[in-house]
């Protein structure tokens, strides 16, 4: 069984996603910051012999548009219909045989190792998962076998309670955690990681 990776997406439209982004340092250099991160993450993480990439895009991508501004070695699919767990859950459920990792894009610390890590946790985990800054999580990771019990049906998404509401209702299962990461998405965030020569 492969292990497959799935980087989430959004298609950079002016104006959409990275709203609290947008708001506080403007939609352009926002979508600037989106497109170069999205592409440096797909540069790091595509033609490794551990996974097979997925990129999945909202909305639903139209022919292979995302190639063309973001080249990657993997396979291009939409996230479909619904909220962030109904479109993790589907990813979950629909993927080819093998442990699942699902990663942000907007998270320009990850790296290969952290991704490695991941697949190694679940060789005796359940889960996985690596845990952010503002109480959310930028990697969430499943075995798929025996069974797969989806964790996101009470979850309160983008807010300080998303890991908790998620580890709650993982609470019998085998769970690993991976280093704290930091996502972007205020101008706060987006001025450390500039300050810190991290672009």
């Amino acid at each position: 069984m492969e292990n497959h990776l799935v980087i989430m997406a959004r298609a950079p439209r002016l104006g959409r996603g990275k709203r609290r982004l947008a708001r506080d340092i403007g939609p352009l250099a926002a979508q600037q910051f989106y497109r170069r991160s999205t592409g440096a993450l797909l540069r790091r993480l595509s033609g490794q012999p551990f996974w097979r990439l997925w990129l999945a895009i909202t909305p639903d991508p139209a022919g292979g548009a995302p190639r063309g501004l973001w080249p990657f070695a993997g396979e291009l699919r939409g996230q479909g219909r619904g909220d962030l767990g109904a479109r993790m859950g589907r990813l979950f459920q629909d993927l080819p045989p093998g442990p699942v990792v699902i990663v942000g894009s907007d998270i320009p610390g990850i790296t290969r190792r952290h991704i490695r890590r991941a697949f190694a946790c679940l060789g005796d985990h359940d889960w996985v998962i690596g845990p952010a800054d503002d109480g959310g999580y930028w990697l969430i990771g499943a075995r798929r076998r025996p069974s797969l019990r989806l964790p996101f049906a009470a979850v309160r998404w983008s807010s300080p309670h998303t890991l908790a509401d998620t580890r709650s209702d993982l609470k019998d299962q085998r769970v690993a955690e991976l280093d704290r990461l930091t996502d972007i998405d205020t101008g706060a965030d987006w001025r450390r990681w500039r300050d810190a020569g991290k672009n």
